[in-house]
């Protein structure tokens, strides 16, 4: 058997089955109550036994005792070394015959053979004295965990990318995915989605390209090699490990020897570090999803990473993050089992990838030791606050206000939607809107060329669809799915009377545009005419079906948006609430307060607990309208600094970039600097994640060739403090959002805002300069007739 971590070995047949490398997770202190009194009775009963030579400590290496899955376990047994071949496994009364490695400080190795629910392990001394006990409580590798009932129709996508195979049959008759044969027979149902776990190879080439190696094993002719960080020039040969996990599908991947056993994979090429790799995205469930070619990143190979991904892990898959947090750590788990356990795990990925590293190391400590989240947001649920009101306020922009011409400025939309607007990128619907009498600016906010369509995919139950749902049968099963964000986390928010699931959005008390009426920006009127006239979304289960353009823009559409009344709704208006009467204000949605509080609870928004190490870095793409507003970096670092009360282990760094030209990346200088920073970590624990910081780990900006600005103490001032503003503060201007427009803070977590009377506000300078006289304060208490919002008091909906 191969060394575990490099150690020279001696196997010591200990308890029935022979380990292979496996598992994820941290050394279990953790055990359940039961275990813990199974040792204090162990303990009691071996009195005279309870020396330095004698004492005996058993855990778990490959997850948390308590959330085991698919049957085998990598465990640790601290034992002295006169002790270590006088020593037995035992299995619920049963002994075991494992085959554990001799390590450093006791036996190492993988055992097999737990049934779903709990096992009792218990390490004894061959005189039968149980020396240590743990309950190790195991579930189905199909899942779940803790995320509660499973997710149906799920959709299998084995056919596609990376795997190219059918799923394992798991059901003679449907419900489930449709399983053929080569010739297109039906031969059964898949519900779980499984695969045999497969070993494929691959090489780069002389040329930096990925190729397949021959099938019959001989040596490529334009095989390439890559010299090692620790100096050894070697092939370049990925093994790549591909099957299924909590009916996801991942990938394993690390340098391999040339010509090794699949069986018994070489690992000395692997430099014991594990980086998981997360993928970003939106999408609403009802798929397993597929393997991202990131988790093939072979410059992050080169180094001797080993990359580990799931399916599941890919918010283009799932929005879910407790199921992610289950995801990962069963996917972390297998690695453990399989290839031994990593120096550390960090992790890498942007967008919703970034989120969910927040997300990990809030909700599943253990997982990730670092953090390199790229394009960040602190969560997705609440961005889902202040996106919600895009369609809104262009609706109200283009159409309820549309002789305003204000709004055909592009810049002056953003006085109510706060992100950025640009005449370079010009809204290419604006022909049609002024061909249907609508109004329109010639450029685009952020609204537009990144969220348009965003509150649909989100909201409405009418607006999805999966890929292979064909195949699935029965097809009414696909027509009945509710395709939002809330159905599909319904095991957290929960469902109403109706079975729908509960709904977050709210934006009663909202007071839009109201930072630009302070400032001058916009007058009195203005201010009260949105407000008036604004209005909110229906409840998903009043929606209807998307029309033009969110079903394409072919020529017979664009038709259609001419000649159909109302076809023409990129504003989703047909699902707005806009009230019928003019002389009431139209009718804002009111979120519910147990999905809301369900947001918290259940860990999907983050809350600034931060215990490890991140370099938040991002590209700035404000000139490109892009999504990824870089306000994020610090909305996540001002939750960091409210539940913390400091953000020492936070880092972060922007890279300038102009539209439509290269565009430089920090990532590979920020690996090298959380490897440093973890390493350091490693050597002196005492010191904490503050006190390891390596001198690269300050917060920093780049220009657009990758080259440092500035860097220290103080580059960012200015953005969450009263200081005079930071260098880096001056070279990168931040957006707002329509929310923060409306007297929200940076940190965006308000679902549902405490609220004061329209007296009250104006008794306390919130309009201020504007003093606002009778008729107009009538006005606001008929638009706010349960006050206005109040941010200087917390979220009503947090716990």
């Amino acid at each position: 058997m191969k060394p575990i971590r490099g150690w020279a070995t001696a196997a010591w047949c200990i308890a029935s089955f022979v380990t292979a490398c496996g598992g994820g997770g941290n050394p279990a202190d953790t055990a359940p109550q039961a275990a813990r009194n199974t040792t204090q009775i162990a303990a009691a009963s071996n009195p005279g036994l309870d020396g330095p030579a004698m004492r005996v400590k058993l855990s778990v290496l490959s997850s948390p005792p308590q959330f085991v899955s698919g049957g085998d376990a990598r465990i640790h047994v601290r034992a002295a070394p006169g002790l270590r071949d006088k020593l037995e496994l035992w299995l619920d009364g049963r002994r075991l015959d494992a085959m554990l490695q001799e390590v450093s400080d006791g036996l190492e190795g993988v055992i097999r053979g737990l049934k779903v629910g709990d096992n009792l392990l218990e390490v004894k001394h061959r005189n039968a004295n149980v020396r240590d006990a743990i309950t190790l409580t195991n579930y189905p590798i199909t899942g779940p965990m803790f995320t509660g009932p499973q997710q149906t129709p799920f959709v299998c996508t084995t056919i596609q990318g990376a795997v190219g195979r059918q799923p394992l049959v798991d059901s003679a008759t449907p419900p489930g995915y449709r399983v053929t044969d080569a010739t297109g027979k039906t031969i059964g149902y898949s519900r779980n989605c499984s695969i045999d776990t497969f070993v494929s190879y691959f090489y780069r080439s002389t040329s930096g390209a990925l190729k397949a190696m021959p099938a019959d094993g001989s040596r490529p002719a334009d095989l390439g090699t890559v010299t090692l960080p620790d100096g050894r020039t070697v092939d370049f040969v990925v093994r790549r490990e591909i099957g299924s996990i909590n009916r996801f599908l991942y990938s394993i991947a690390m340098l391999a020897p040339l010509g090794e056993d699949p069986a018994n994979p070489d690992t000395s090429l692997w430099n014991r570090k594990l980086l998981y790799w997360f993928q970003g995205g939106v999408a609403i469930g009802h798929s397993q999803g597929t393997v991202h070619s990131g988790s093939m990143n072979l410059d992050i190979l080169a180094l001797g990473f080993a990359i580990a991904h799931s399916s599941g892990n890919n918010t283009g898959t799932h929005y879910n993050m407790n199921l992610a947090g289950e995801t990962a750590m069963m996917t972390k788990e297998r690695f453990v089992e399989r290839y031994g356990v990593p120096i550390y795990t960090v992790g890498l990925g942007g967008s919703g990838g970034a989120i969910q590293q927040y997300m990990l190391a809030q909700n599943n400590p253990g997982v990730l030791d670092g953090l390199l989240p790229v394009q960040s947001y602190p969560d997705m649920v609440t961005q889902t606050i202040h996106v919600g009101d895009c369609e809104l306020l262009e609706h109200y922009m283009d159409a309820t206000d549309r002789n305003n011409p204000r709004w055909r400025t592009t810049k002056n939309r953003s006085l109510l939607v706060g992100m950025n607007a640009d005449d370079a990128f010009p809204d290419p619907l604006a022909p049609l809107k002024t061909a249907l009498g609508y109004s329109t600016a010639p450029g685009s906010t952020e609204c537009i060329k990144s969220w348009r369509g965003l509150t649909p995919l989100a909201m409405n139950p009418l607006f999805g669809q999966a890929p292979n749902q064909q195949f699935w049968e029965p097809f009414s099963d696909i027509l009945a799915i509710r395709w939002t964000h809330y159905d599909d986390l319904r095991n957290v928010y929960g469902v109403d009377s109706t079975g729908a699931a509960r709904v977050t959005w709210d934006n009663v008390g909202v007071q839009y545009g109201l930072a630009s009426l302070k400032a001058g920006q916009i007058t009195p009127a203005e201010f009260l005419h949105v407000n008036w006239n604004i209005g909110g979304w229906k409840h998903p289960s009043q929606m209807v079906q998307e029309t033009f353009p969110f079903f394409g823009t072919s020529q017979s559409e664009i038709n259609k948006a001419l000649t159909i009344p109302g076809y023409f709704d990129p504003w989703s208006r047909k699902n707005m609430n806009l009230g019928t009467d003019p002389s009431k204000p139209a009718p804002r949605a009111k979120g519910d307060p147990i999905a809301m509080r369900a947001a918290y609870t259940s860990g999907h928004v983050f809350r600034g607990q931060l215990d490890v190490p991140a370099i938040d870095h991002r590209q700035y793409l404000e000139r490109e309208l892009d999504m990824h507003n870089s306000h994020q970096s610090f909305a996540m670092r001002e939750r960091v600094l409210q539940r913390m009360g400091n953000s020492d282990n936070v880092v972060i760094w922007f890279t300038d970039t102009i539209p439509n030209t290269p565009k430089a990346s920090q990532s590979f200088e920020a690996l090298a600097v959380m490897d440093q920073w973890l390493m350091n970590i490693r050597a002196n624990p005492a010191a904490g994640v503050a006190g390891n910081k390596p001198a690269g780990a300050v917060d920093a900006c780049y220009d657009r060739n990758g080259q440092l600005m500035y860097a220290g103490d103080g580059v960012w001032d200015g953005i969450l403090d009263g200081r005079p503003a930071g260098p880096c503060t001056q070279a990168f201007p931040l957006y707002r959002t329509s929310r923060i427009v409306a007297g929200a803070p940076i940190e965006g977590g308000i679902y549902n805002c405490s609220r004061k009377p329209v007296e009250m506000a104006v008794a306390d300078g919130t309009y201020a300069p504007w003093t606002p006289n009778a008729e107009e304060i009538a006005q606001l208490k008929a638009t706010f007739p349960e006050g206005v919002c109040d941010y200087s008091r917390p979220d009503q909906a947090r716990p």
